[in-house]
């Protein structure tokens, strides 16, 4: 894995085929959804975007573990020792794939030593997607154009992205104390691991995540927005770490843009 950027550009291209397998199913009637032990949804089209990549990943990098969403459980006796392992969600947005509103991504994350160092973030349903590296910058490409993108620093009017449905009254919460010690905020939403790329790509400035998550749905739009010049923490303003516990679950964080060290000062006494 010594090139870099041949290796992300392998990556969208395993993550755009997946992204095939998906749009395969979204286009027919029949979604085929059951649901999982947690009752969360579960269609054919996360089991094909699974497989898809899976088998894209062992032969792109044979010597590198796979830890998908959709894996069969990974004893931690074995994952604690992982030092490089991909990182997959196959489909990030079930329930918006099955509302067919197109907010869904194909999730694809390389973490090395609990960071997210590379990752693609690729929206089926417009062909749209967001990639980047550390120490190798952030690009979107749309209809077939590639453009640099790059977190923005903290303006007159701070952009706050958050979900239509989860930890709705804490951000509403976070949102007034916002606006009365920092500047006017505008809000907007967006579903599945896109919030964190709106961040990356500087339309929003901020996305707070005060519910919970795993860590498979934010590792790969984490490193788009590293790669960006933006970050991620918890409450505390510590980076958000993969693979550091038993428990998959990420704790509360906040998505920053550019110069997090504001924000830190600014928030610290927010939250």
């Amino acid at each position: 894995m010594s090139d870099r950027q041949s290796l992300l550009a392998s990556v969208v291209g395993i993550a755009r085929e997946a992204g095939e397998a998906i749009l395969r199913i979204y286009e027919n009637e029949d979604l085929e959804v059951s649901n999982k032990e947690d009752d969360s949804p579960l269609t054919r089209a996360d089991m094909d975007a699974h497989h898809v990549i899976l088998e894209r990943l062992a032969e792109l990098t044979p010597d590198v573990t796979v830890h998908s969403e959709e894996s069969d459980g990974i004893d931690w006796q074995e994952r604690r020792h992982w030092q490089r392992f991909w990182l997959v969600d196959p489909l990030d947005g079930t329930k918006e794939f099955i509302k067919r509103n197109g907010e869904f991504t194909v999730n694809i994350a390389l973490v090395e030593h609990n960071r997210p160092t590379l990752g693609v973030v690729h929206v089926p349903a417009t062909g749209t997607t967001y990639m980047g590296g550390v120490d190798m910058g952030a690009w979107v490409e749309r209809d077939g154009e590639r453009q640099s993108i790059q977190a923005r620093p903290l303006g007159e009017t701070v952009v706050m992205v958050a979900s239509r449905r989860h930890g709705a009254e804490l951000v509403e919460t976070l949102a007034a104390r916002i606006e009365s010690s920092i500047a006017p905020v505008e809000r907007t939403s967006m579903g599945s691991s896109l919030k964190l790329c709106l961040v990356a790509e500087g339309k929003a400035d901020i996305y707070p995540r005060l519910s919970p998550t795993s860590e498979w749905d934010t590792a790969a739009a984490h490193a788009v927005v590293r790669a960006a010049g933006g970050t991620v923490v918890d409450t505390d303003f510590r980076e958000l770490l993969y693979n550091v516990e038993e428990d998959v679950l990420n704790p509360s964080f906040l998505v920053l843009g550019a110069e997090p060290e504001k924000w830190e000062e600014r928030l610290k006494d927010l939250l």
